[in-house]
């Protein structure tokens, strides 16, 4: 009995699983069909362009899905959140931020000032530092031409000592007048290498800038008038500096 049955029972199995498989082709089948027949009803008439109810409705029923749903189009969304943005970018201005910019204008500022301040300072001591340098020059200079003035002139102190050391009851006045005047003259030659100049300025213009007139006297011509007819004292220029004027007397022609 189960030898004959094993067989019998083996084809059953096997034309059930055949029926099986036939009725999924079949439902798969009627499905797609089903499908075929909503995409054709959904296709819109006409020039294949939906009018502004369909658009409405469409749009109010995907509206609908994504409350309902809790889940809006993406691209909807990004086009939301762009709009967003850019209605808040120019209203939200931070504080911080303006606060950090006037700060750090500030502290340029302040450092700008500081390096100004410390360059003034540092002109200000270099030029007190000149000015002392320019004035120590200038003393050492003075110096060094007054020296060299004293070292023309000792010889000439040297010989007037020794006119001086003459014995007086053996010289004649006539030596000593003229050791006397040998020692004028190379004075006067050491000052005049140096620089010195004499103005003696007789029967020469009356010049206000180099004569003091002390007196004047009558001119026998018209042509003697404003000359110097006597000088009283010898002027003396130095370098082209006026160290004492001539004080003269002038020459009036009165008719």
């Amino acid at each position: 009995m189960n030898g004959a049955a094993a067989p019998l029972i083996l084809w059953l199995s096997r034309q059930i699983v055949r029926d099986q498989g036939a009725g999924d082709r079949r439902t798969a089948r009627g499905q797609l069909e089903r499908n075929e027949e909503v995409a054709a009803s959904a296709t819109p008439q006409g020039d294949g362009t939906p009018d502004e109810g369909e658009v409405t409705t469409r749009s109010a029923d995907a509206t609908r899905d994504a409350r309902g749903t809790g889940h809006a189009d993406p691209r909807a969304r990004g086009a939301q959140g762009a709009a967003g943005n850019a209605g808040t970018a120019a209203e939200d201005v931070d504080p911080d931020a303006d606060a950090l910019s006037a700060e750090g204008a500030e502290d340029a500022a302040e450092r700008e000032l500081a390096e100004q301040r410390d360059k003034y300072l540092r002109l200000a001591a270099e030029f007190d530092n000149y000015r002392k340098r320019v004035a120590r020059e200038r003393e050492e200079t003075a110096a060094r031409a007054q020296g060299e003035i004293v070292r023309r002139i000792m010889d000439s102190l040297d010989d007037l000592s020794r006119v001086l050391a003459v014995d007086a009851s053996t010289a004649t006045v006539e030596s000593v007048v003229h050791g006397v005047h040998l020692v004028e003259n190379k004075l006067r030659k050491a000052l005049t290498a140096a620089g010195l100049e004499v103005i003696d300025p007789i029967d020469q213009p009356f010049n206000p800038e180099l004569h003091e007139a002390v007196s004047t006297e009558p001119a026998l011509s018209p042509e003697d008038d404003h000359t110097v007819g006597r000088v009283y004292q010898v002027g003396y220029q130095f370098g082209g500096q006026l160290l004492r004027p001539a004080r003269v007397v002038v020459k009036q022609w009165n008719g």
